[in-house]
């Protein structure tokens, strides 16, 4: 059996007919109840009344005919009909009609008389087509019942009984259902125009178009789920966008070492003309290259690594300040080569857990990247000092400022602020990727900060530091 599919607009549809049903429902319950509860038990304690006031004044005495007639008087002038009888067998030939389907007198009726008790007889009478309310009541004398008082009343139809009522009510009913429709129509468009269009946006954001937006003219929650799905847009815009020059960029990446090792090939098998110098030369450069391609491809794998939590971290007590010692003193040369002096401000009793080996390769990465971009010359400082429970390792070089735009990008693969990609500065562009992953592994934090007047300055904090 295939299952009925309901969209969300059809179920509110449905659910709005329900709550129109049931209110229409509850409104004839509602006035049935008025006519049962109201009018029929107000007639059921007049006719009650009215025939115990009319058998008390005949307490005494016989049934003569001149109480016959006034009693039949007073059935003139008033809205009952008033039957009296001597016997209970009479009152067959006065009301020859039957309630429900059944005999006026019932078998147990005539010892609730003879007991002074009243009988009430309500129900439909076929011939009258009538809904009928009535009592039988005793009439005593001193010898015991000298006769008997039949009073009854035709119900009103409870059309007839809310005649005056029931125009209000058609009309209060028609201004009700048609607020209900235009509020429910104001709804409808409110609600359901705004999720088409999510609709059709998330359909072409499935097909690659992240451009669209949506508009956020609501406060409730449908412009929430609008505002949200704008900035997944953006988001995945903007993942599309770097996605598209990461391929770019890798491409370069590969295609420069390449033509440089192709180029300098050719022109190797070409020896006749060439010295024995250039040859060298040009084998020197084929080894530079390759060695280069070569360290993209190790830091691609070993970023890959990091990201995907493949890589375990070896925890064990490090000196930190004696590894960041040992780091600055590779870079000797290409300090002396940019006539740089660093000045160092180093506690060197810090002791952290970590991993050594990584740990070294962020301090590589860092001042690599601090020693590429700073001016000849110019000032640069390295710190590593004890704040509260962390280490705080922090670089601060003059030189090249990165743009505020380009610092939240700082970290991306092969995100680099030299847009024309010099090749003099050298690296991957992935060097800063993998020391924000391997500090986020040691659960420490990574920030960056430029402008010209302070330079740019690196600052990593890292836990795990051992009380002396």
């Amino acid at each position: 059996m295939k299952k009925l599919k309901l969209t969300l607009s059809k179920k509110i549809l449905l659910l709005l007919l329900s709550s129109i049903g049931f209110t229409i429902l509850f409104s004839f319950f509602f006035l049935h109840f008025l006519y049962s509860e109201l009018y029929l038990s107000s007639m059921k304690e007049s006719v009650i009344y009215q025939g115990q006031r009319t058998a008390s004044h005949y307490h005494y005495g016989e049934l003569s005919d001149e109480i016959i007639e006034k009693i039949q008087w007073y059935n003139i002038v008033s809205e009952y009909e008033i039957i009296v009888v001597d016997d209970l067998e009479q009152l067959s030939s006065y009301f020859p009609y039957k309630i429900n389907m059944e005999t006026l007198i019932a078998a147990n009726d005539r010892a609730d008389l003879e007991n002074g008790q009243y009988i009430m007889k309500e129900g439909f009478v076929e011939e009258l087509d009538r809904e009928i309310l009535g009592a039988i009541f005793p009439i005593k004398g001193e010898q015991g019942l000298i006769g008997f008082i039949y009073i009854y009343v035709p119900l009103a139809a409870i059309q007839d009984v809310f005649k005056e009522s029931i125009p209000i009510l058609i009309v209060v009913g028609t201004l009700f259902f048609l607020i209900i429709f235009l509020v429910a129509n104001r709804l409808w468009k409110a609600l359901f125009k705004p999720l088409k269009d999510l609709q059709q946006h998330s359909f072409e954001v499935s097909r690659g178009n992240y451009s669209n937006r949506l508009k956020a003219d609501h406060n409730d929650e449908i412009g929430q789920v609008t505002e949200a799905f704008n900035k997944m847009s953006k988001s995945l815009e903007q993942q599309e966008e770097r996605k598209k020059e990461f391929t770019s960029n890798l491409v370069h990446e590969l295609r420069t070492p390449l033509t440089y090792i192709s180029g300098y090939t050719q022109a190797l098998k070409q020896l006749n003309d060439m010295s024995s110098d250039d040859a060298t030369n040009y084998i020197t450069t084929i080894e530079k290259e390759t060695e280069r391609l070569n360290k993209l491809i190790n830091d691609l794998i070993e970023l890959n690594h990091l990201e995907e939590n493949l890589y375990v971290i070896d925890h064990q007590p490090i000196a930190i300040a004696q590894l960041l010692f040992d780091t600055i003193d590779l870079f000797t040369i290409h300090l002396d080569k940019k006539e740089l002096n660093p000045k160092l401000t180093i506690e060197e009793d810090l002791i952290i857990t970590g991993d050594p080996q990584r740990l070294e390769q962020v301090f590589y990465n860092v001042i690599d990247n601090a020693i590429k971009y700073s001016s000849a010359g110019s000032k640069m400082s390295i710190e590593l000092k004890r704040t509260s429970a962390y280490v705080e390792f922090k670089v601060v070089n003059e030189g090249l400022s990165i743009h505020q735009d380009d610092i939240d990008r700082i970290g991306e693969r092969f995100f680099r602020t030299d847009k024309a990609r010099n090749r003099t500065t050298g690296g991957t562009g992935l060097g800063l990727s993998i020391v924000k992953e391997i500090v986020k592994l040691h659960d420490g934090t990574f920030s960056l900060t430029s402008d010209r007047l302070t330079g740019t300055k690196v600052t990593i904090r890292l836990p795990g530091l051992l009380s002396d």
